[in-house]
Parts: structure tokens; C-alpha cells; sequence
């Protein structure tokens, strides 16, 4: 039977398993009694080939098989420890979000970046460092900046996400906060101001140690894999395509 092969965000890890995609995330989200609650589950397929001699899956014929009873194998770990950091981003293929319910959505790479213009933005910052971030730059220039060696603080590579700011994106001193659901929002207005005020200082910790939770609803543009100069963008759907194209996953994704 068939194997695949994926980089799981939370937490950072490389499994395979002979579940497809959708399955997979259906079994991280809800399909395991080791997990005391059901939670939302992020992860990419990863080519194989491109893995091999970077992690060792000498045994991933012999170990990714089925059970005796025909049940397939749902996950055998092969990295636990700094999988970003290895992996090649030619390795890296489609990027899967599952709901804690189960629903999974499929997003595909894309060269087509957007249109930068806001004069603040906010980030979280997912492997391998885990802060949310207030900064000046755009994801681009916050992707060469963050993984620049000859910074003193530095990741060689990242995977972060950009967060909805609404009008706090171009005024945070007196832009409406309307229904952003970010906790203490006058540190935040306050984070943003900084960035936006000094030009020497590009970037301002929000939150250290963001939980592992992650709301979809405050997606903006949507998921960036950086190394220097490299970026991989994984483009999050529009409100309309939310509300008709992936409503389903969307209502599953919203719901408390």
C-alpha cells in the first residue's frame, strides 16, 4: 500500500503514514485517544525522495505497513527536533489546515504574492520559534530579515502566518479594533505603534510564547516558508471563497 510523508507544525515533527491527506488530518484532529481534547492540526506532505539522506527512512518500506488486520499504519514518527531546519523547501508540497472537528482543507503553493501597501503588520511566528510578532516589514522583507545570519537573532528557516489587523493595519493609534479577538488589544495598538514610529526598529515581541491554539478566522494573507530569499506562499481563501466554495469547512472551522 501506498505511504506518504508529512511535516507536522504542532508539534514540529516529520510522520509517515499510509493515510491520505484528508484522512491524516482527520486522525490528528479527533482520531487518537492519546489526546486528552480535540484541536486543530497544520501540516504539509512532504516529497519522500527529496527527504532521503537528510532523515533517515532507510525502514519507511518496513515500517509504513499495514496491521495485521489490514488497518493502516496512522503514523510512525521520523524526526522530532529541528525538521524545518532540514528540510528542503523543494520537499515541501501542499499544506492541509484541519478543523478540531476533523474537516480538512487543502491549500496549494503560489508564486502570486499580494499586494503589500499597510504600514504595520502582525505575524505568528510557527516553527521553529513560536512569538507573535509586531513589525513594519512585509512578509517578504520580515522572511530575508528573520532568517538573516549576520542578524544576532536569527532562525535559518520559518514558517509564520499573517494575522488580520483591520484598520490598526495603517492607524493603530485611533483605527476601530471591531471584532479582533487578540487579548490585551492596547499592548497591541501600542506594539504597532512602535514599529510604525521608529525606523531602526522593525519588529516588537507581542506575545513570547503564543499558545498552541490556532484560530483560522484571523488568517490574513495566508502561511510564508522562508529561508533568505527564498519564500514559499500558501495563499489562505478569501472571505467569499469562505462563505461559498469552502462553507463547509468554514462553519466547521468557526464553530465553538
Amino acid at each position: 500500500m501506498e505511504y506518504y510523508l508529512y511535516f507536522s507544525l504542532y508539534p514540529e515533527s516529520l510522520i509517515a503514514s499510509m493515510l491520505s491527506p484528508e484522512q491524516f488530518g482527520n486522525y490528528l484532529a479527533v482520531g487518537t485517544k492519546k489526546r486528552e481534547s480535540q484541536q486543530e492540526a497544520l501540516y504539509f506532505q512532504v516529497d519522500p525522495e527529496k527527504c532521503k539522506g537528510i532523515f533517515n527512512l532507510t525502514d519507511i518500506d518496513t515500517r509504513v505497513v499495514a496491521h495485521k488486520d489490514g488497518e493502516p499504519k496512522h503514523s510512525v514518527y521520523y524526526s522530532i527536533y529541528r525538521v524545518l531546519e532540514k528540510l528542503p523547501l523543494d520537499a515541501i508540497k501542499d499544506m492541509y489546515l484541519a478543523t478540531r472537528y476533523g474537516r480538512v482543507l487543502r491549500l496549494e503553493k503560489t508564486n502570486d504574492l499580494p499586494q503589500f501597501n499597510d504600514k504595520c503588520y502582525l505575524y505568528q511566528e510557527i516553527v521553529p520559534v513560536h512569538p507573535r510578532i509586531a513589525s513594519s516589514l512585509d512578509p517578504v522583507k520580515f522572511s530575508k530579515f528573520i532568517t538573516d545570519r549576520n542578524n544576532r537573532l536569527y532562525v535559518p528557516k520559518i514558517c509564520f502566518v499573517d494575522l488580520r489587523l483591520g484598520d490598526l493595519a495603517n492607524d493603530p493609534e485611533n483605527g476601530s479594533v471591531y471584532d479582533l479577538p487578540y487579548p490585551q488589544i492596547d499592548y497591541l495598538k501600542e506594539c504597532l505603534k512602535q514599529v510604525k514610529n521608529n525606523e531602526e526598529k522593525h519588529t516588537k515581541t507581542v506575545n513570547r510564547i503564543q499558545s498552541g491554539k490556532f484560530i483560522y478566522r484571523v488568517i490574513n494573507n495566508g502561511f510564508y516558508v522562508a529561508e533568505g530569499s527564498k519564500l514559499l506562499f500558501i495563499k489562505f481563501p478569501s472571505e467569499k471563497e469562505l462563505n461559498s466554495t469552502y462553507y463547509h469547512w468554514w462553519k466547521s472551522a468557526t464553530h465553538h
